[in-house]
């Protein structure tokens, strides 16, 4: 029980989500917290940028779940414009060409409309203690694939297989990893809230800004302060003595002693940084820390003087079932949307537009700079409302792509060289686009910003927490982490602590803030059910 008139002080390490929201509650029952951040700036991976003269998100794009969803209230409270998709896609193949929007519908009903991906949500919680942990995804999407096309003749079934599995491969930007890095064992912890999953057009500042404002208000930020080493009393040195308040160490030498800490660093970071842990960590909490995956989902904007690409006239797009939204039996689960959106909202009428979505398959074309033929996926942001339209394109990449475009990035100082490398790797891609012509200036790129969070030391060189093959105790992992070590005054929050139902989202980071601070509360008998 705390003692009555000591306030308690709390020190929160990382200011995104996950340590805002932390903040909030901890401040509204009356605890001392300060929060440092080793970057110049709030919000963590949840940032934005205008380098290309029009605001666009460098972390989440998407709201994921609707029911009962704190960063949907927010989104609403604040005005800010979320976005419904229509189903209109274009798949590119190996080729280079557009693929028939008859055989594109084909392949997205067997993904998503009762497809493939309910069927492997199904087999994962029906079988979960039986499947082997190298199983992946992949190796399912295979097995089901050979007892497709039977019908068919025997050429034309091992084409329609292999596209059918290529495109397949857009799970890739849902996890931050290959489609074949995904656990099947655990693909059930890969279901997100239900309802819809809007896409947040007019960006996350106005989120972001609301989230923060509690702590901007009443907490101490100290910016531009990197965390090195967390000293802590695990008992070992004073047996049944009163632990010692955890201590605080920075990169310019400074310490700070505290009555808890809350780490909120990504789960990239806490895997590199395990020695930042004094005493070390429990052995069954390396593990779990060692044993979630880390993906690398990464963006690139490329913007033009005009949509050149975006004419309702001789668009090769799909009226596709892909977001399943038109499954009206429910029957495929709720996951994290990126590029292909599922469960969307019905789109209000909006004048037609190319493609909202692309993906370009396993390209043979581009052997100079995409030798290992990753695939791209991009959204058309002209297909935006007026108020956040902008003619660019959105590309999509993940796993051994995001890092290869973050070496690119990284291997110049000088921003035009590096521009120049970053369009010479999508040229292949956007000039696939309707009406590109290399000798029409509406076709030149203007700017191209990329997030680039696969060679960012502070988000742990990578994008949010996933589970791959080889895991055996995927929610025990999680349930450890999410433990932390209060005995030590040492507590962990972030997407990869989040509850089940939103684990790898910008909600998931929100709700295990939010988890930890209560949890202090009640250990320090502060919470409102001890006081009533």
């Amino acid at each position: 029980m705390q003692a009555a008139g000591k306030q308690i002080s709390v020190g929160i390490l990382g200011a995104g989500f996950a340590g805002l929201r932390c903040a909030d509650l901890l401040l509204q029952h009356g605890c001392k917290v300060t929060i440092f951040e080793a970057r110049n700036r709030l919000g963590g991976r949840v940032a934005q940028s205008n380098h290309l003269g029009h605001l666009v998100d460098l972390g989440p794009n998407w709201i994921h779940g609707t029911e009962n969803n704190p960063i949907l209230r927010i989104a609403k409270e604040t005005g800010t414009l979320l976005h419904a998709w229509d189903e209109n896609s274009v798949i590119f193949g190996p080729g280079g060409d557009a693929l028939d929007a008859f055989e594109t519908d084909e392949y997205s009903s067997l993904l998503w409309d009762d497809g493939l991906i309910a069927s492997a949500f199904r087999y994962s919680n029906e079988h979960h203690a039986a499947i082997g942990p190298e199983r992946s995804l992949h190796d399912f999407f295979v097995e089901k694939a050979e007892r497709l096309f039977l019908d068919q003749p025997e050429d034309v079934a091992r084409r329609k297989r292999e596209t059918l599995l290529q495109v397949a491969s857009m799970w890739g930007a849902y996890i931050g990893s290959s489609v074949t890095r995904q656990s099947l064992k655990f693909f059930w912890m890969e279901e997100c809230i239900q309802g819809e999953n809007p896409f947040v057009a007019g960006t996350y500042e106005k989120i972001l800004e609301a989230v923060a404002k509690p702590a901007v208000d009443w907490a101490e930020i100290k910016l531009n302060s990197e965390v090195v080493r967390i000293v802590s009393d695990d008992g070992s040195t004073t047996p049944g003595l009163v632990r010692a308040r955890p201590v605080i160490h920075l990169a310019d030498g400074a310490m700070e002693e505290f009555d808890e800490v809350v780490v909120t660093a990504p789960l990239g970071w806490l895997k590199r940084n395990k020695e930042a842990f004094r005493p070390a960590l429990p052995a069954r909490l390396s593990q779990a820390i060692c044993n979630i995956g880390y993906g690398t989902l990464d963006k690139v904007y490329i913007t033009f003087p005009s949509a050149f690409w975006d004419s309702p006239i001789d668009a090769p797009h799909s009226k596709c079932t892909t977001n399943g939204g038109t499954d009206a039996q429910g029957a495929t689960p709720n996951v994290t949307a990126t590029v292909t959106p599922l469960h969307q909202p019905p789109p209000e009428k909006t004048p037609q537009h190319y493609a909202s979505f692309m993906h370009w398959l396993a390209p043979a074309y581009a052997p100079t700079t995409n030798p290992e033929r990753w695939d791209p996926q991009g959204i058309n942001l002209a297909a935006l409302p007026p108020a956040s339209a902008h003619p660019a394109i959105l590309f999509y990449i993940y796993g051994a792509c995001s890092s290869h475009i973050a070496s690119l990035i990284s291997s110049t100082s000088d921003p035009q060289i590096r521009d120049a490398r970053l369009l010479e790797f999508f040229e292949p891609y956007y000039s696939r686009l309707p009406h590109y012509s290399d000798s029409n200036p509406a076709c030149t790129p203007t700017g191209v910003v990329a997030t680039a969070w696969a060679s960012d030391k502070l988000a742990g060189y990578g994008s949010y927490s996933n589970f791959q093959v080889g895991l055996e105790e995927g929610g025990r992992d999680v349930e450890v982490m999410r433990e932390g070590m209060p005995e030590r005054g040492v507590w962990i929050a972030g997407e990869h602590t989040a509850p089940f139902v939103a684990l790898g989202t910008s909600t998931g980071a929100w709700w295990s803030g939010e988890g930890v601070a209560r949890r202090i509360l009640r250990a320090r008998g502060m919470s409102k059910e001890d006081q009533t």
